[in-house]
């Protein structure tokens, strides 16, 4: 059985998106999605600068 898609090709294309422009040149931390009724409504960005 298919899964079913709660958003259009439109919203998912501008979600990955997104997600790739926060994940770019992020070395180390964490990238979080939030989850409500089945659609991403928020992103949380932590990132962590290591000192050597």
């Amino acid at each position: 059985m298919p899964e079913k898609k709660t958003g259009s090709d439109q919203e998912y294309a501008a979600l990955i998106h997104r997600i790739k422009e926060m994940l770019h040149g992020m070395r180390y931390g964490s990238l979080t999605l939030v989850i409500q009724d089945g659609k991403v409504i928020q992103l949380e960005k932590s990132e962590k600068v290591r000192l050597k």
